[in-house]
């Protein structure tokens, strides 16, 4: 990245490291859990139970027993610091900073923030937790390298490091599980994607953000949107279980009810928003039946075609995506621009497209759910595909709120 700020050198980085720890002693604290007979029965087919929030008081009557780990990201930690509850922590620590240029002291305090926060929930619940990097690094393997070690070398034993599903961040996640560090590679919405990330960068985990599959069908008018996010989530695991081999864990992201809830049992990680969680404890009853081999059917609008929507990029394995993955990992690229120059070669290039400002402006524009008439040209003629859009939308819908968590700690810079 051009003009990119330095890194900091290992003994600011320990500085910086303390005033993240400061005030949370993870051996005190600790809800007393028990155990849930529901969620004890989804164990038993196979299936991780993890809560996806960042908000202590609303985790608490949830997390039972069967509990294991929470995940947060850039919108939710966004959420609890525009509470004030970190401002006079963004006020402090900024004195720490003060010599460094603007943006890399926002990313600095971003990064203690959700250390912090983290280290906070961890004291608490006790599991894992996912920790995510700044937006600004989603494009920059070195930077996104250093961070990452950082979060790990604050809580080696609970902290899950989560990168998003670009060329930089495949780059910098395979050197991370090279070096044991665990990875949750997010923002991920098909088969394939996972399928070369598991090949190639061979995370800890990876996701299908189920949710926005099923609501870019329906609010699109293509079809009813039901079992679309099911139907990728389940090929996903199955191609994935296979390509790493188990060592891959693959998550069910973006639940939006109880039904998925017992649609995929047997995958192997739920992460569930408190209002799922509140739900499926409400609506549904043991015992489960595992899924995992489960290929749902689909209903797509009256004319609308799937191959011409080429729906089968959610789901289907492509031959040429296969001998690209392995190709990658046997070659590996020197950086992110040869990897996205070597999937198009393979003829994949639709993974990661080239797009203009405008289109970049479009994508943020439209949210989490792109308007499929915007690109629906370019995703029949192989050019762009839905798993790409989404995957954009969502790093561009979680920019915006990392912009807003930004806007905050520099009023108090």
């Amino acid at each position: 990245m051009a003009n990119a700020p330095a890194l900091l050198s290992p003994e600011r980085a320990e500085r910086i490291a303390a005033l993240a720890k400061a005030g949370v002693d993870l051996k005190q604290g600790r809800v007393t859990t028990t155990s849930n007979p529901l969620w004890k029965a989804l164990k038993a087919v196979g299936s991780e139970l993890w809560l996806d929030t960042g908000d202590l008081d609303a985790a608490t009557p949830l997390y039972s027993s069967e509990f294991t780990a929470l995940t947060t990201n850039n919108t939710l930690l966004n959420k609890e610091v525009q509470k004030g509850i970190y401002d006079a922590l963004i006020t402090k620590v900024s004195q720490e900073l003060k010599d460094l240029d603007q943006q890399t002291k926002v990313i600095e305090i971003a990064f203690i923030l959700n250390a912090h926060h983290g280290l906070r929930l961890v004291q608490k619940f006790g599991g894992k937790v996912s920790v995510e990097l700044h937006t600004d690094l989603a494009n920059d393997a070195e930077r996104s390298l250093h961070y990452a070690r950082r979060y790990y070398a604050i809580c080696p034993t609970n902290f899950i490091v989560k990168l998003p599903l670009t060329p930089a961040g495949l780059i910098a996640t395979r050197q991370l599980a090279a070096e044991g560090i665990p990875v949750n590679f997010t923002l991920g919405f098909s088969a394939r994607q996972n399928h070369l990330a598991a090949a190639f960068a061979k995370p800890a985990y990876v996701n299908v953000f189920l949710g926005r599959l099923n609501a870019y069908v329906s609010d699109n008018k293509l079809g009813d949107g039901k079992m679309v996010g099911e139907k990728a989530m389940l090929a996903s695991q199955r191609t994935v279980t296979a390509v790493s081999n188990g060592k891959t864990k693959h998550i069910a992201a973006s639940l939006r009810g109880a039904s998925q809830v017992a649609d995929l049992a047997g995958i192997d990680v739920y992460t569930m928003p408190t209002t799922v969680a509140e739900a499926s404890v409400k609506e549904l009853k043991a015992p489960f039946t595992n899924q995992v081999k489960n290929d749902p059917a689909v209903q797509w609008a009256i004319g609308v075609d799937a191959k011409h929507i080429r729906a089968s990029t959610i789901w289907d394995i492509d031959p040429k995506l296969d001998a690209a993955a392995k190709d990658l990992d046997k070659k590996p690229p020197k950086d992110a621009a040869d990897l996205v120059k070597r999937l198009a070669a393979a003829g994949v290039g639709d993974l990661f497209p080239a797009f203009t400002a405008a289109d970049i402006s479009a994508i943020a524009k439209d949210g989490k759910i792109p308007k499929h008439a915007t690109w629906a040209a370019r995703i029949a003629s192989g050019e762009l595909a839905i798993d790409t859009m989404l995957n954009y939308a969502a790093l561009y819908s979680f920019i915006a709120d990392q912009l807003q968590m930004d806007d905050r700690i520099r009023k108090y810079l």
